[in-house]
């Protein structure tokens, strides 16, 4: 049975900030999850703050019997369980004591501010019971001599969840001559970022996945040629951050299909109306944000709203697209309150998916929010299951985040991947406009699915490898060939960029080995060729894979003039490396991302490259403020 004594023990110590990291997410976890303690964290904040607005006043001589008379009074007039309340007050000493006292005092002295003080000791007055010995008990040993976190205050109450980031190490060739990986569109992790930045903070490390801030920004590939669904493209040069090493890159280029072109739309806007989105950055922004993508909708394609608070709502059956104004209406009507039932949403979102299926259309629900799960079916797992089966069946999910305090990246990135779709974080109607509308034809349509990359060095050319990001896309190699296992999926019209740092193979530098093998030789043949690069993809419908490959050469390498895409890609993974205080930034620096930045804006219709020149000068100062201190 869980002991939500202890649990309501360490909420205390919580509130006064005297729990460790570790501590304070799985404390932070379970409040965000039990509506008891959450309610319990409430009162505990409320009492906090009306000690903290109390004025500093020496007690006079007979506070004591006037404390004895307002006991008698309060009982008399407001009918409070003062057994109760007496027993509590013998049990304990510190601040609930002095709460209690400053109730009474306040219906003598200060009257201002007794309704917020009283109903906040009084909603915690209501925990104990007679019988409740365990209340009783739990009550002495939290407040005894506790100050109630009074140096804390409500809004620092931070529970967002990131997944921890293990970084790819250089691996050698000899022993390591694959690499093997998922491509990956999605792109919330550089927008999250920038929300950090412009609350003038810097973000956690794990909250940084370079791949992703790559990724955000679109390159000036070529446009693939004849019937496949993208083209490969290659720039190898000198490392920027490490001039003892070189830099590759692979670049896909996703084929665009106009939107009139594309088939018709069999979407589910499932949309978090929970309590926790009570906030003008998450329901009102989710609102505005939606109402962008319907005024893109045409009239084959067709739309139905299902919501999930405490429980979760057909809001809106499948309604044709040529109907917007019916379909902004039920937007505007939707009011946030309650508990989060995710799971449940999510289940009735796919069958309501399923009932309207277009069996030549793009059928996708869209999940919109905070990723606060916290009633029936939310776990990872169990979350995981439901939509690995529902691709199965041609329907994929795209995630849009929202908020911030509680937001829960590591799960929405999580179900994202598993749904054969894309994450996006929206921080602002900018950024709704370029995930739903500047680039509605990648967030809904995908042109290939379960991508996967396989590169194979020359141990003749290169010593050592370290690919930069996607260190949750790895795989393993035999999973290149095994149509079976799942991998990323491409948009129309999308771009996917990856970097590899490389050691050339006259270094000298040294790297973990391991014995030589005993009944195995490897016979290297010799070849200008610098590397191969791999691809495997399937079409949207099919499982049957497709293979395309590519080769660089020692001839293909650049010494000077290299393409402004290769520039800018590589200072936006320099940036990377120094937000993660990478173990492998080397040189790397604020000064030589912003001079290749700079250099690279290009034409830069949108504006989002010079964006980028603007945060890492808010990075390059924030830094600074952080090696002051």
């Amino acid at each position: 049975m869980f002991n939500h004594t202890k649990m309501r023990q360490l909420i205390s110590a919580f509130v006064d900030g005297e729990l460790s990291s570790p501590e304070k997410q799985m404390v932070g976890k379970h409040i965000d999850e039990c509506p008891s303690c959450k309610g319990y964290f409430k009162q505990l904040q409320q009492l906090k703050v009306s000690l903290k607005e109390w004025p500093s006043e020496d007690p006079s001589p007979d506070l004591e019997q006037k404390i004895k008379s307002q006991l008698i009074n309060i009982k008399s007039k407001e009918g409070v369980k003062m057994k109760t309340r007496i027993l509590a007050v013998g049990l304990c000493s510190g601040v609930l004591v002095t709460a209690l006292m400053l109730i009474l005092v306040n219906h003598v002295v200060k009257p201002g501010i007794q309704g917020h003080l009283k109903s906040a000791t009084d909603d915690i007055g209501e925990q104990f019971s007679p019988g409740n010995t365990s209340t009783l008990s739990f009550t002495k040993s939290v407040y005894e001599g506790d100050d109630v976190g009074l140096q804390s205050h409500p809004d620092e109450f931070n529970t967002e969840q990131y997944n921890r980031i293990y970084e790819n190490d250089f691996l050698e060739v000899k022993e390591n001559p694959l690499s093997t990986f998922s491509i990956d569109v999605d792109t919330a992790s550089y927008s999250n970022i920038r929300r950090f930045f412009n609350s003038g903070q810097m973000p956690p490390k794990d909250a940084v996945r370079i791949e992703e801030m790559i990724n955000y920004f679109t390159y000036t590939y070529p446009q693939p040629e004849g019937n496949v669904p993208f083209s490969i493209n290659t720039e190898i040069a000198a490392c920027p951050w490490n001039e003892e090493h070189q830099l590759v890159m692979v670049g896909l280029q996703g084929k665009k299909i106009e939107l009139d072109n594309m088939p018709p739309n069999n979407l589910v806007f499932l949309i978090d109306v929970s309590g926790s989105m009570d906030d003008p950055q998450k329901l009102p922004l989710l609102q505005e944000s939606f109402k962008l993508l319907v005024q893109q909708l045409r009239d084959e394609d067709q739309i139905s709203i299902v919501v999930y608070a405490g429980a979760a709502g057909l809001v809106l059956d499948s309604t044709p697209g040529s109907k917007k104004q019916t379909i902004l209406d039920a937007i505007s009507r939707l009011q946030a309150g309650g508990s989060t039932a995710g799971g449940a949403g999510v289940q009735l979102a796919y069958k309501i998916a399923k009932e309207n299926f277009i069996s030549s259309g793009n059928n996708r629900v869209i999940l919109a929010t905070d990723g606060d799960f916290n009633v029936g079916v939310s776990s990872d797992g169990d979350l995981v299951r439901i939509i690995e089966e529902k691709r199965k069946e041609g329907i994929f999910l795209t995630v849009l985040g929202f908020g911030t305090g509680n937001y829960k990246d590591s799960k929405m990135e999580q179900l994202a991947d598993k749904g054969n779709g894309n994450y996006a974080y929206i921080d602002d109607i900018l950024e709704a406009k370029k995930v739903l509308v500047s680039q509605l034809g990648g967030t809904l349509f995908t042109i290939a699915k379960d991508v996967k990359l396989q590169i194979e060095f020359n141990p003749v050319q290169i010593k050592a490898y370290r690919l930069i990001g996607y260190e949750n896309r790895m795989l393993k190699k035999e999973d290149f060939n095994d149509d079976k296992k799942d991998a990323g999926e491409l948009g129309s019209g999308h771009t996917v960029t990856a970097f590899y740092e490389l050691v050339p193979a006259d270094s000298v530098e040294s790297f973990a080995q391991v014995d030589k093998l005993r009944y195995q030789q490897t016979t290297v043949v010799p070849s200008r060729d610098i590397l191969t690069v791999k691809l495997r993809y399937k079409e949207p419908k099919e499982e049957v894979s497709k293979l395309l490959s590519e080769t660089i050469s020692d001839s293909d390498f650049k010494a000077e003039g290299v393409s402004e895409n290769f520039q800018f890609a590589s200072a936006v993974a320099e940036f990377g490396l120094l937000l993660r205080d990478s173990e492998y930034k080397a040189n790397a620096s604020y000064a030589q991302i912003l001079r290749r930045a700079k250099q690279a804006v290009g034409e830069d219709a949108e504006g989002y490259r010079f964006e980028f020149v603007g945060l890492v000068k808010k990075a390059q100062m924030l830094g600074q403020e952080d090696t002051a201190q």
